[in-house]
């Protein structure tokens, strides 16, 4: 069973989840030692094209898939996940027409739509399959704590937004106690930069964010809809990292919400939810509306009664973003 992301991983006051960041303490270190190990023990091999990993340096959503898609979009690249949550294992490139989330994610059949993607739970034999198939440039999504692949550039997506007590690193505890999947200063000192993701509505990044992560260069974007909400009142849903910031987007945006429910990351929706959801729905007279990742999610069924809401990754500055991956991929 999956569990939501609990909120006190993130919040600024240590004393919140005190008592279970305690309780949790042992697994944490657990969970530490073991990535060490990993990233230790790694051989990394070289698919002779350039590698440009989007990783994480935390559980949860950061905006990380919208700047993967970007990215190989601009560069004309193939994508390489995991599939987090489909059941193939690869390698295969996903075609959206013949395959499932069930089959190899939710994330992997939102972006073949618009570029090409591969997915291999062995990430080397992936790429090595995707460069057979032509891949000028690979995109490795979510792979910053996997030593598999050779990486010509690193990035950790971050989420920046740091209202209503919230901090992305929490009191930066290792999962389960916090949000990190390591510490930080580990992470980061592997990285050749931060993309630090803002809110379309927030003007510029937490100085005590910035200062935190002064010893890596930092990209700033933003998660921009890529249309208006749907009119009207709305009773929206969402399975992913961090829900809430689904509500406050929408509701950024001019989205008049009645009610939002969260479900865990890579929820698989049945019948019996999706009535339920319709039924508050129709007594508020509103429309359904979900992120665009749950909604490749539901029932083929479902997705006429369903509204997705498509974000998009946008940079601040163009020409910086431009040059990194001109050094990495030319």
């Amino acid at each position: 069973m999956r569990l939501t992301t609990p909120r006190w991983w993130y919040a600024r006051d240590p004393a919140r989840g005190r008592i279970a960041r305690i309780l949790l303490s042992p697994l944490s270190a657990a969970w530490t030692n073991a990535t060490a190990r990993r990233l230790e023990r790694g051989r990394p091999f070289d698919p002779g094209v350039p590698v440009i990993c989007v990783g994480n340096l935390t559980v949860g959503g950061t905006g990380k898939t919208p700047v993967a898609h970007e990215i190989a979009r601009r560069l004309g690249g193939h994508i390489l996940t995991r599939g987090h949550g489909g059941r193939l294992r690869g390698p295969l490139r996903v075609e959206p027409d013949r395959h499932t989330a069930a089959d190899v994610g939710d994330e992997p059949i939102m972006l073949s739509r618009d570029v090409p993607v591969w997915v291999a739970r062995d990430r080397a034999a992936g790429a090595a399959a995707a460069v057979r198939a032509g891949a000028p440039v690979l995109v490795m999504d979510d792979g910053h704590q996997n030593p598999t692949l050779a990486k010509s550039l690193s990035l950790v997506v971050v989420d920046g937004e740091t209202r209503d007590g919230e901090w992305p690193f929490g009191a930066e505890g290792v999962a389960p106690a916090g949000p990190l999947r390591e510490p930080l200063d580990v992470g980061l000192a592997r990285a050749d930069a931060v993309v630090l993701m803002l809110p379309a509505d927030v003007a510029a990044p937490d100085p005590t964010l910035l200062a935190r992560l002064a010893e890596t260069p930092v990209l700033v974007a933003r998660l921009v809809p890529a249309r208006p909400p749907p009119p009207g009142p709305l009773v929206a849903f969402a399975g992913i990292g961090k829900p809430w910031k689904f509500e406050r987007a929408l509701r950024s945006a001019g989205g008049a919400v009645v009610e939002m429910r969260a479900f865990p990351d890579h929820h698989a929706y049945g019948d019996r939810e999706l009535r339920i959801l319709a039924e508050d729905a129709m007594r508020a007279n509103a429309r359904l509306v979900t992120t665009e990742k749950d909604w490749v999610r539901l029932p083929p069924a479902w997705r006429e009664r369903v509204a997705p809401w498509p974000v998009r990754a946008v940079f601040d500055d163009e020409a910086a973003l431009e040059a990194r991956l001109t050094r990495s991929s030319g």
